[in-house]
């Protein structure tokens, strides 16, 4: 004799039925009550549409849960391997509830920003405070790096947004930008140094000197490069570090030109002025990914960044 697979019993629970909480709860109660009367009570449910729930979840399951009679309610043998899952079940629907809720009542949850240095050792810790002051239950991670990188890690989820630079002729079709703030340059370079008596520098008196460079890469160089252009600077020193930047300025070695977000790192044995150049500076954005929502902590910080450092020019 050959058996029909589709009538088979294996293939019929081999089918994943539509069961709802509603029902999960209405079989814990029974289960526990081992009364229609008494469950329904407690399911805030007339007895008829309890035993309707019932009927339903039993029809779904294939088989009889419970065995009654006008005395009792009994679990079927299948009845109780079900009750462990059904319970289960209702344990995890009710975990994964209060972890979403959590999240946005923002209890729990974790934030990943991708930062420019200069804004990462800057503004954004003042920000960072505050906003852990106000949900200490999110977590704040924070990767400091160039902007290429900054935008790379975006795109690869594993930063929820980044404020950084755009390169020029960068191709974001696929993240969506906000201006955060405009950025000017200084100068920075010896108290005894000519230029630091001059109250603005213009492009060509900075052609003469030793010039500490940036590397190509950064967004400092890139707008110092675009500003100065067809104009070449005396580079005798290229690096990738602000503090480098400093300690060979500081040792009298050459002169160099900075972010405003970075002058922070300049005070004391070197001096600061500013520059004549218009063309001369930088928008910071704030970047994200267009496919993609951020969750309610990442919008949080996102919106306290724009509310704190947005729609300023410094210079």
């Amino acid at each position: 004799m050959i058996c029909n697979s589709n009538n088979s019993p294996r293939r019929r629970f081999l089918r994943t039925p539509d069961i709802s909480t509603r029902q999960l709860r209405a079989f814990a109660a029974l289960a526990d009550q081992r009364n229609f009367t008494r469950a329904a009570l407690t399911c805030h449910l007339s007895q008829p549409a309890f035993s309707a729930l019932i009927a339903t979840l039993e029809s779904a399951v294939g088989t009889r849960l419970f065995d009654r009679d006008k005395r009792s309610v009994r679990l079927t043998p299948e009845g109780q391997l079900f009750d462990g899952w059904a319970r289960r079940l209702l344990d995890d629907m009710g975990s994964a509830l209060e972890s979403v809720a959590s999240h946005v009542e923002l209890r729990q949850g974790r934030v990943r920003v991708a930062a420019l240095p200069s804004l990462a050792a800057g503004w954004l810790p003042a920000v960072f405070a505050e906003f852990m002051k106000a949900w200490p239950g999110i977590t704040l991670d924070l990767h400091d790096a160039l902007s290429d990188p900054c935008i790379a890690l975006v795109r690869s989820g594993q930063a929820d947004f980044a404020l950084a630079v755009p390169g020029t002729g960068a191709t974001l079709s696929d993240l969506r930008t906000h201006q955060l703030c405009s950025d000017g340059f200084h100068l920075v370079c010896l108290p005894g140094h000519p230029l630091a008596q001059e109250a603005l520098i213009t492009a060509e008196q900075l052609l003469p000197w030793p010039f500490i460079q940036m590397t190509r890469n950064s967004s400092v160089r890139q707008a110092l490069d675009a500003a100065l252009h067809p104009l070449r600077l005396n580079a005798v020193f290229e690096v990738e570090h602000l503090a480098t930047v400093r300690g060979l300025v500081e040792a009298g070695l050459g002169i160099s030109v900075v972010p405003s977000l970075t002058l922070f790192h300049f005070h004391g044995a070197v001096v600061t002025r500013p520059l004549s150049l218009p063309l001369l500076t930088r928008s910071v954005h704030l970047i994200e990914r267009r496919d993609a929502s951020l969750s309610v902590a990442a919008q949080a910080l996102h919106d306290l960044i724009v509310e704190r450092i947005g729609n300023r020019v410094l210079a």
